[in-house]
């Protein structure tokens, strides 16, 4: 028989063991949770059918995710503040989305929700960089437009946007962005028209539509990411120095009368930037045939991948452009992954464009692309 004091030490030691395996269980069991509601390195699956499930299991929502999201964001989420904008009608805390804005403090920590009534709203919108953690959300019933009309000449390019957000952790879902300017017609300078710029670092537009003619978009600086959208452009209509994520986009180019029309126009300018546009299981649709590029160098090392994507006839067979700068055939990264649909067809390409392999083209379809296990949220309601 054991002494007294030798029992105490074994049951003690067994009570520590065990509790120790629990403990270690615990931390084993929530670490594969976590990587399963948020895994960077998941690749979203070649199977359409199979893109929403992906994104629920890879993009959870906040409560089951907070180890693996920035520190900052958990914090501000935690008390989140709503916002009304109604253009008519009352009941609403503002009239005009301007106000809104101008209602979220300097340094504002907490998210703070605008939601935007139905309407159109002629107003051009920017959100300082001092100014994080802000969300428009529309109806995606009835769907609010924020619209105007400047251009190049008047304010510059990216600066000519109808809506400007230089904010860390923005956030848009069924929100109709639009520029009114006329269609550059080739001969009016300046007549450049920016729908949208997006300057901050962890931004996300959810349903939203993007619509304008040559630079409709400006996917200027920071991680990005956008899903089920419409952007719907002329000419460089996505173009900047982003590292984004278009998740099932329509890309729609207006092309109706004579001319080419180029979708991208990435602005990496040295290999080691680390920028890039990656489309996966999105669509290039236009009635024009034969006259769309999926991208042009308009700097000498643009990154531009495109996977799972089904193309029109409106693109060219040539695929690509290099701007009339063979110097750039070396440098640019123009890749293609299973693309699909008369546009998509490998031969006739360009040869300084890619069709990428199964691990070469890894990089690009997952959420690693952009970070997104650290700030990259479901959509909001």
């Amino acid at each position: 028989m054991m002494s007294d004091s030798k029992s105490n030490v074994f049951v003690n030691f067994r009570t520590n063991a065990n509790a120790n395996a629990m403990l270690l269980l615990a931390f084993v069991f929530f670490s594969l949770l976590n990587s399963v509601f948020s895994d960077d390195n998941t690749p979203i699956p070649g199977d359409a059918a199979q893109v929403e499930s992906w994104f629920k299991q890879n993009v959870g929502p906040l409560e089951s995710r907070k180890a693996t999201l920035d520190p900052k964001l958990v914090a501000a989420e935690a008390d989140p503040k709503r916002v009304t904008v109604k253009k008519a009608g009352g009941g609403g805390d503002f009239k005009t989305i301007t106000d809104a804005v101008k209602s979220v403090p300097e340094g504002n920590a907490n998210r703070i929700i605008i939601a935007i009534g139905p309407g159109v709203y002629k107003e051009k919108v920017k959100i300082d960089r001092t100014k994080p953690f802000v969300t428009f959300l529309g109806d995606p019933k009835n769907m609010p437009t924020l619209i105007y009309g400047g251009t190049a000449a008047e304010y510059g390019t990216v600066d000519s946007a109808s809506f400007i957000v230089e904010s860390d952790y923005f956030v848009a879902a069924n929100i109709i962005f639009a520029n009114s300017a006329p269609r550059p017609d080739g001969v009016r300078k300046g007549a450049q028209a920016v729908a949208i710029r997006v300057s901050g670092d962890k931004s996300a537009l959810y349903n939203c539509k993007l619509i304008g003619f040559q630079d409709t978009l400006c996917d200027d600086r920071g991680n990005h990411f956008f899903k089920d959208c419409y952007i719907e452009g002329t000419v460089d209509f996505i173009f900047g120095s982003g590292k984004s994520l278009y998740l099932n986009t329509e890309l729609k180019v207006v092309a109706e009368t004579e001319g080419l029309a180029m979708i991208t126009a990435q602005a990496r300018k040295s290999d080691t930037e680390d920028t890039g546009y990656s489309f996966v299981h999105c669509s290039v649709t236009g009635s024009k045939k034969n006259v769309t590029y999926l991208g042009r160098s308009w700097m000498p090392y643009p990154l531009v991948v495109y996977a799972y994507t089904t193309m029109g006839d409106t693109v060219n067979s040539l695929g690509w452009s290099d701007n009339n700068h063979p110097e750039t055939d070396k440098t640019v990264f123009f890749g293609e992954y299973k693309s699909s649909g008369p546009g998509g067809k490998a031969t006739g390409r360009v040869k300084y464009s890619k069709q990428l392999s199964s691990s070469e083209v890894g990089a690009y379809i997952k959420l690693g692309f952009v970070e997104g296990s650290k700030w990259l949220l479901p959509p909001p309601s």
